[in-house]
C-alpha cells in the first residue's frame, strides 16, 4: 500500500508522489517565540515528527525544514513590556521550545531556520512581487494586492468576499483592497529594524515562511504542514505570494493540517484561560506519554485532554513498559524489517496512528503470552523497531518506572527490610513497610524475579 494523505488543497486523500523520490521536501511552520509553548503548539511538532519518520523509513532522503518566527509584533510587544533585548527574548524561548517538545521524542529537523537570517531573501522576494505587478508600496508599507493572484482563496476554498467578511482582515487606508496583506511595515527605533528599499522596517509574517521555504527546499515543494487554524490566512497568503514570485503554478504539491486539542469540551485557547504549558505537562507526566494521547486521535481529528485520557494513556505505555522489562534479558534487533506489515498499513492510510496504536497494543500481548525464545525475539523486535518509527519505548526499561524526585536508596532499603520480614515470616511488619512505600506512591509487584517497584502517579 503506498503513502496517502489528505491534501487540503484537493480535500481528499491522495497518493503521495514526490517531486524527487530521492529527496522529499517537507515545511513545517514552527513557533513563533514569544512564550512558554502549550500542548497545542506541541500537536504538529509531534504530530509531524511521525510523517517525517515515515517518509525517512520509505524515501533514502528527506529534507525537513521546521522555522522559528523570531521577528513578529507578539515578541516585539512582550520583549519591551519587559524591559529586554528583542533578539535575547527570542533566543530564549526558541530555546525552551525545542527542549519541550524533544522531552516528547520529536527529532529535530534538517533544517531550523530563523526568519531574522533571511532579512536579504525577504526583501528579494518582496522586490520579486513588486516588479512583477503583484505588490505594491504605500506609506512606508509594502501589501500583497491579492486581487493580482486569480487563484487566491482556492486552497482555504472560500471567494475573496467570505474571507473578508468572516476573517479579521486590518483594514487601513493605504490598502488598496481590504485583503491586501502586509509583506514589509516600517519599524521606530524602539523595534527591530533593516534597511530596505522602503526605508528601515521589518517583514510581515507570511513573508518570511515564503523566503524560508525558497531558500532551502526551492520554488514548488512535495508537503507543506501545519495547525488547521493555519490555512487561512497564513497559508493562504503563502501560497499567493511564493506562486507569484517563483511564478510556479503551485507552492507545496500537498497541504497536511493537524487538527486542534479540545480541553474538556472546549477548544484550547488563550482567551478561554485554558492553556496548558508543555513544561507543566512534562513535570507530572514522561514524554511519551504525552506523545501517546497526542498520537492516540488520527490527527486530523481533536484531541480530547482530560485527567482521564492522560492518565490512560499513561496506563498503557506502563503495561507496555511492563512487558519489555519482563523480557529485558531477551535479545532483540531493532529495524525496519521487522515492523509489521499491518502497522505501516496504518500509517500509510493518512497517518492512521489508532489503528498502528492497536497494532502495537497486539505485539505487546503476543509478547507476554510468548513462550519460546524465537517468538519473544521475534515480538520484541517487532515491538522495538515499530516503538522507534513512533517515538516509542526508547528509555531503559527499569528507569521508566522510577521518578528522579524520590529518594531510590531509600526505597530500596525498605524494600530489602521487607524482604527479610517475608523471609522470617513477619508479616505485620512486611505489611507496615508496603504501607509506608505506599504513602511515598510507591506501588510494589512481587514476582518470581524478586521484588520490582514503581512510582504511582
Amino acid at each position: 500500500m503506498s503513502l496517502k494523505l489528505y491534501n487540503t488543497k484537493t480535500g481528499q486523500k491522495q497518493k503521495f508522489t514526490p517531486i524527487s523520490p530521492d529527496n522529499v521536501t517537507m515545511y513545517l511552520c514552527g513557533p513563533t517565540v514569544y512564550n512558554l509553548a502549550h500542548i497545542g503548539n506541541a500537536r504538529p511538532a509531534v504530530v509531524f515528527d511521525v510523517l517525517y519518520r515515515l517518509l525517512k523509513h520509505h524515501f533514502p532522503k528527506v529534507t525537513y525544514v521546521r522555522n522559528i518566527t523570531d521577528i513578529d509584533d507578539k515578541i516585539n510587544k512582550s520583549a519591551l513590556e519587559q524591559g529586554v533585548n528583542i533578539k535575547k527574548y527570542s533566543e530564549k524561548y526558541a530555546k525552551i521550545y525545542n527542549h519541550d517538545i524533544e522531552q516528547l521524542g520529536v527529532l529535530p529537523p534538517d533544517i531550523e531556520p530563523y526568519a531574522t537570517a533571511h532579512i536579504p531573501e525577504i526583501i528579494a522576494m518582496i522586490k520579486g512581487l513588486i516588479e512583477k505587478g503583484h505588490a505594491y508600496e504605500a506609506e512606508g508599507h509594502v501589501l500583497f494586492a491579492v486581487d493580482s493572484y486569480e487563484n487566491y482563496g482556492r486552497l482555504s476554498n472560500r471567494n475573496l468576499e467570505d474571507m473578508i467578511a468572516g476573517a479579521r482582515v486590518e483594514v487601513a487606508p493605504y490598502k488598496k483592497h481590504p485583503a491586501d496583506f502586509v509583506l514589509w511595515k516600517p519599524s521606530d527605533e524602539q523595534l527591530p529594524g533593516w534597511g530596505s528599499p522602503w526605508g528601515r522596517g521589518r517583514p510581515g509574517w507570511h513573508i518570511e515562511c515564503s523566503a524560508m521555504c525558497k531558500s532551502h527546499l526551492g520554488d514548488t515543494i512535495d508537503i507543506h504542514c501545519g495547525g488547521r487554524d493555519l490555512v487561512f490566512p497564513h497559508h493562504e497568503n503563502e501560497a499567493a505570494q511564493s506562486c507569484c514570485a517563483n511564478e510556479t503554478e503551485s507552492f507545496a504539491n500537498y497541504w497536511v493540517h493537524n487538527g486542534m486539542i479540545n480541553m474538556g469540551n472546549q477548544k484550547m485557547s488563550k482567551s478561554l484561560g485554558n492553556i496548558l504549558l508543555i513544561q507543566d505537562v512534562a513535570a507530572q507526566y514522561k514524554g511519551e506519554v504525552i506523545r501517546w494521547l497526542i498520537l492516540s486521535a488520527q490527527y486530523r481529528q481533536s484531541v480530547d485532554w482530560s485527567d482521564d485520557s492522560i492518565h490512560k494513556a499513561k496506563k498503557t505505555i506502563d503495561r507496555i513498559y511492563a512487558v519489555l522489562r519482563d523480557n529485558v534479558d531477551v535479545q532483540a534487533t531493532v529495524q525496519s524489517s521487522n515492523i509489521p506489515q499491518p502497522v505501516i498499513e496504518a500509517l500509510n492510510d493518512d497517518l492512521n496512528t489508532p489503528v498502528a496504536f492497536a497494532e502495537i497494543n497486539k505485539i505487546a500481548k503476543l509478547l507476554a503470552k510468548a513462550e519460546t525464545i524465537e517468538e519473544k525475539t521475534k515480538f520484541k523486535s517487532a515491538l522495538l523497531s515499530t516503538g522507534e518509527l513512533l517515538g516509542f519505548f526508547q528509555q531503559e526499561v527499569e528507569s521508566w518506572f522510577k521518578s528522579d524526585d524520590i529518594d531510590k536508596d531509600k526505597i530500596e532499603a525498605l524494600i530489602a527490610m521487607r524482604d527479610d520480614a517475608r523471609a522470617n515470616k513477619d508479616w505485620a511488619k512486611s505489611d507496615e513497610i508496603r504501607d509506608e512505600l505506599l504513602a511515598m506512591n510507591v506501588v510494589l509487584e512481587d514476582s518470581g524475579k524478586g521484588t520490582r517497584w514503581s512510582v504511582k502517579s
